[in-house]
């Protein structure tokens, strides 16, 4: 069990997510009790076992459905298949599996640490994520600046963005001191598996960034993942405004959403929370 809950932390530090398969109900015979666990990874390989054959096969292959989907779920496998040819086993019993997403906290990865990346990290150091700033003036990417960061590098922004892993967990906002320092930074992310990628600046900066990068053979296709110009529309015009802006739609990625007001949808059944 131990050895379970270390691999768990080590795959979180590097921002990676797994699937925990628990058995959460048993009736009758069963290869194995309440509590039995079983870890899986997004490529297949297990920690710990569920019972072994036909049975823990299908766990695995719901696990990483579950990892896939990132939605976790409650499973109920029979084990009587001299009577049920869709069982899992012989045993005679039934037990029920609840299949856990586990998924590191989201990383905010600001590229450029000007004022709106500084009211930005601020605001998504609050709802859980951890703050990673680059920038290529020392006085503005330090600690002092940022104490709350987990990272923060100042140097040749290239040469940083190679050295700094990007995940399905990681959210990148670019908003660096130049065109061509943002331009090279997209270019550097846009091909990484990053959850969001979100481009600061004007509507014509945005499109002479974008044909830059096209005339240098990167596929229309990755450019269409890219928020630009970044932010919801809600008429920011300060840099605290605007960090709200960005954040909020970073939400709308992250959780879903239609990003209308609220009092525009009374009526709607839309499957979000209400209050009562």
């Amino acid at each position: 069990m131990e050895e379970i809950f270390r691999e768990i932390n080590k795959a979180l530090e590097a921002g990676e997510s797994l699937a925990l398969a628990t058995v959460v109900k048993v009736h009758g015979s069963a290869p194995r009790k309440e509590g039995a666990k079983l870890l899986v990874k997004a490529d297949g390989s297990t920690l710990g076992t569920i019972g072994g054959g036909a049975l823990e096969v299908a766990i695995i292959q719901a696990a990483q459905e579950a990892l896939v989907k990132g939605e976790p779920r409650l499973i109920h496998y029979g084990l009587k298949a001299d009577k049920h040819p869709s069982d899992y086993g012989v045993c005679g019993g039934e037990l029920e599996v609840f299949v856990d997403v586990i998924t590191p906290s989201p990383t905010l990865l600001l590229i450029g640490a000007g004022h709106i990346s500084l009211y930005l990290a601020r605001l998504a150091k609050e709802i859980g994520f951890h703050i990673a700033v680059l920038d290529d003036r020392e006085e503005f990417a330090s600690q002092e600046r940022f104490p709350f960061a987990k990272i923060v590098r100042a140097g040749d922004i290239g040469s940083l963005l190679e050295e700094t892993k990007i995940t399905p967990q990681t959210y990148v906002v670019i908003a660096t001191r130049s065109h061509e320092q943002d331009a090279l930074a997209l270019e550097k992310v846009i091909g990484s598996p990053a959850a969001y990628i979100g481009l600061l600046g004007s509507r014509r900066k945005v499109s002479l960034i974008f044909k830059a990068l096209q005339e240098k053979g990167i596929d229309k296709a990755l450019l269409e993942r890219v928020c630009a110009p970044i932010g919801l529309d809600i008429g920011a015009e300060t840099p605290e405004e605007i960090a709200v802006s960005i954040l909020a739609e970073m939400v709308l990625h992250k959780r879903g959403g239609t990003g209308r007001p609220l009092s525009s949808l009374r009526g709607i059944a839309s499957g979000k929370r209400e209050e009562h």
